[in-house]
């Protein structure tokens, strides 16, 4: 095979393992974290995925799912979750883009 083919070859393989990884994301969605707060409230028994982020500052990251999408939001500041919520904590919540 010649370099060029297999350049092809490479860079086909790296978009198709891209468009893999974008379907694998599904739908999610960015919000402020009083839209997040917001989100919790409506729900009876939310689940909750938390992590910590940041070299000099940290940053809280939370994630949870409302009607079918994701839902995701960073904070500078701790969320107040409401009583009943279930949080999962993470080491890192990865986030496409």
């Amino acid at each position: 095979m010649n370099a060029g083919v297999a350049a092809a070859a490479a860079a086909g393989a790296s978009a198709a393992s891209v468009m893999q990884a974008i379907r694998a994301s599904g739908v999610l969605v960015r919000i402020e974290p009083h839209v997040f707060r917001d989100l919790l409230e409506r729900q009876d028994e939310p689940l909750v995925v938390h992590a910590t982020s940041g070299l000099f500052t940290t940053y809280y990251q939370y994630l949870m799912s409302y009607r079918g999408l994701a839902f995701f939001t960073k904070s500078d500041t701790p969320i107040d979750l409401p009583r009943g919520t279930e949080l999962i904590v993470a080491r890192r919540i990865m986030i496409p883009g």
